[in-house]
């Protein structure tokens, strides 16, 4: 198993991330933003047993590494670069966290199935590849306190007029979404006046607003912000709206995942999260990897 160590350079640009997710037509998001620049909030993730005293004061043993696990295959946030290193905004955070912290940072790549597995098999410390806190996860991970949260985005084609992105303004309309997701089910809840087509997948839901069998699309507000900038969609379509957030169906946001019980981890890394936002080094890798503002 390969790994990069805290010494490797993460320093990507832009130009070099919107090339590599241009290249392979964006990603296939699982989640998306719902804050501007992210900003890390003091949520606990459910379930936690901890009663938020003391995490200003963690006094834990002394680490002298630790064993972050990723996928590499979800740009910008993990994925191996034009010359096959490790890199994006997860990778870069790990590194941020480690440097806070005064300790070695290893960060191996698995296949994503694998990550949760192998960390309670005690393969890894943590994980950082952007898991949504959900209840399922939570029955085989503890979590830090969220760096970012996940919002639904409506998309339109760029020729259609303009018109009041809300339940009311959209009556009528024809709006794509994937069936099953849980943007149907938003959608199928708070805009039951539109016209709703399913398809199966993202890439068959946006080819048909691509091509003007539907007007909107509703879905991953990550996902359809790298697609509308990409070279897939043509130029044909703009975010349109503001962004959705609703724990119900985005998921209470996204967290560094450390085995069950390994609460002085997870407080150590809370307190590297703080220290980091504070110091604005979040918002630095905000701007580094995301052409836009999601929110």
């Amino acid at each position: 198993m390969s790994f990069v160590s805290w010494e490797t350079s993460a320093e990507t640009s832009a130009k070099t991330v919107m090339r590599t997710v241009i290249r392979s037509g964006g990603f296939a998001c699982l989640l998306c933003l719902a804050v501007v620049l992210a900003p890390i909030l003091p949520l606990r993730a459910q379930g936690n047993s901890d009663d938020g005293a003391g995490e200003e004061n963690v006094q834990a043993p002394k680490r002298s590494i630790i064993r972050f696990i990723t996928a590499d295959d979800f740009p910008p946030f993990n994925y191996q670069d034009e010359d096959g290193v490790l890199t994006g905004f997860n990778v870069d955070l790990a590194r941020a966290i480690c440097l806070e912290l005064d300790v070695t940072c290893n960060i191996e790549r698995r296949e994503w199935s694998k990550l949760l597995p192998d960390l309670g098999r005690g393969e890894a410390d943590a994980i950082i590849a952007s898991i949504k806190v959900t209840p399922q996860s939570l029955k085989q991970a503890d979590f830090s306190d969220r760096y970012y949260f996940t919002p639904g985005r409506f998309i339109g084609r760029k020729d259609l007029d303009d018109y009041e992105m809300t339940p009311i303004g959209l009556e009528g309309r024809s709006l794509a979404v994937v069936r099953g997701s849980a943007h149907e089910a938003f959608i199928n809840r708070y805009f039951r006046d539109c016209k709703v087509i399913a398809y199966d997948n993202d890439d068959v839901a946006r080819q048909a607003l691509k091509d003007g069998k539907v007007e909107l699309l509703f879905g991953d507000g990550m996902g359809l912000m790298f697609w509308v900038n990409g070279t897939q969609s043509a130029s044909c379509c703009e975010l349109r709206g503001g962004a959705y957030s609703d724990q119900t169906y985005f998921g209470d946001g996204i967290g560094v995942a450390v085995r069950k019980g390994d609460q002085d981890l997870r407080k150590q890394i809370n307190k590297a999260l703080d220290s980091i936002r504070r110091s604005g080094r979040v918002e630095e890798l905000f701007l580094r990897y995301f052409p836009m503002k999601v929110y």
